[in-house]
């Protein structure tokens, strides 16, 4: 079977720090935390280590350790670094006839900090990432696709999205889309749009309560989601906005995609096949860095939905892969092979 990636492609710079040699610091009424670096101090680290990454690079990593045919489809800059991404690209036997060269745009290169919990802080540019154009998606890219997955799009990228999808699904494709905040609370109308030529959409449980405002917005709130107020699932809330999860994946199933998928980090993921809600949680390991297990997750539960596995099967597989990733630093070392992905414990 044939797949397409879509989306970001990265160098990504690894630092790890051990927890003693930086601060951190918790807001218990908001739960969030934050490193604190101070100026002018020379921090030692761990380690420093370059490695590629990037949404549709992972995800393409990811798809053709599955045996999918992948191409996939980014933007690099010229120089040291798209070299090294092209060269990732040959290891895996991923198709680089898709992939644009900027002349004017250096290749995205992303800063990760690790430290205390192993969930890093990123500082990314974006570069070349951010300027797919209408001439990089032009329908024949997706002929014989069987599978397009869209990973993030940042900046003016964004706007080939709804072109992206439709073409995508004109091709017959199974069309998975896992986009970032920006796209979502930036583009929601488009997004929206565009939803109907999605068959997987997933994102994490922060980016699925920012989405609620202008999903009830867009699908109205004649629904009384306090009836599902004493359900084992979790409920959205932001701004005044408080769904259930039941009836967020209801609102989005009715603009089109048949699969709907919240994921929440440690605490496992939602995934709904038509109104059907299965939990999958996450599988014991010991977490050496958390990069690339949301990418991870989607691609593998999109090769597998693709292939015309169930929800349960499918989750299950995708768990087992991100549960792989985040036993190593970076986002790919830890991508399983078919076999290994399929093999019994």
């Amino acid at each position: 079977m044939k797949a397409i990636t879509i989306g970001s492609a990265t160098i990504d710079i690894i630092t790890s720090i051990a927890s003693d040699d930086i601060e951190r610091m918790t807001l218990h009424n908001s739960t969030s935390s934050f490193l604190l670096l101070e100026p002018g101090r020379k921090v030692d680290a761990k380690s420093i280590r370059t490695y590629t990454g990037g949404g549709a690079v992972n995800a393409g990593i990811s798809l053709a350790r599955q045996g999918y045919d992948v191409s996939a489809l980014v933007r690099i800059g010229k120089g040291l670094n798209g070299e090294k991404i092209l060269e990732r690209f040959g290891e895996e036997a991923i198709d680089t006839s898709l992939v644009s060269m900027d002349a004017e745009h250096l290749t995205g290169v992303s800063v990760l900090l690790s430290a205390h919990d192993n969930n890093a802080a990123i500082f990314t540019h974006r570069g070349a990432n951010g300027f797919l154009s209408e001439t990089d998606v032009t329908p024949e890219k997706f002929e014989n696709a069987d599978l397009v997955y869209v990973t993030n799009l940042s900046n003016a990228s964004v706007e080939q999205f709804p072109a992206v999808v439709a073409r995508a699904k004109a091709a017959q494709a199974f069309v998975a889309s896992n986009p970032g905040i920006l796209q979502l609370t930036n583009k929601t109308g488009p997004f929206f749009d565009a939803l109907a030529h999605i068959d997987m959409f997933t994102c994490n449980f922060r980016e699925a309560a920012a989405l609620v405002p202008q999903l009830v917005d867009r699908t109205g709130w004649d629904k009384d989601s306090s009836v599902h107020s004493k359900s084992e699932f979790p409920r959205l809330s932001i701004q005044g906005f408080e769904v259930s999860l039941e009836d967020y994946v209801s609102r989005v199933h009715s603009l089109g995609p048949r699969f709907v998928g919240v994921t929440d980090g440690g605490n496992g993921a939602y995934l709904s096949d038509n109104g059907k809600i299965h939990f999958e949680p996450v599988q014991p390991v010991e977490v050496v860095g958390t990069t690339g297990a949301g990418d991870a997750f989607a691609s593998t539960l999109a090769g597998s939905l693709a292939r015309g596995l169930d929800i349960v099967e499918a989750s299950g597989l995708a768990a087992r892969n991100a549960a792989s990733v985040v036993g190593f630093l970076d986002a790919q070392t830890g991508l399983l092979t078919a076999d290994k992905l399929t093999a019994k414990a």
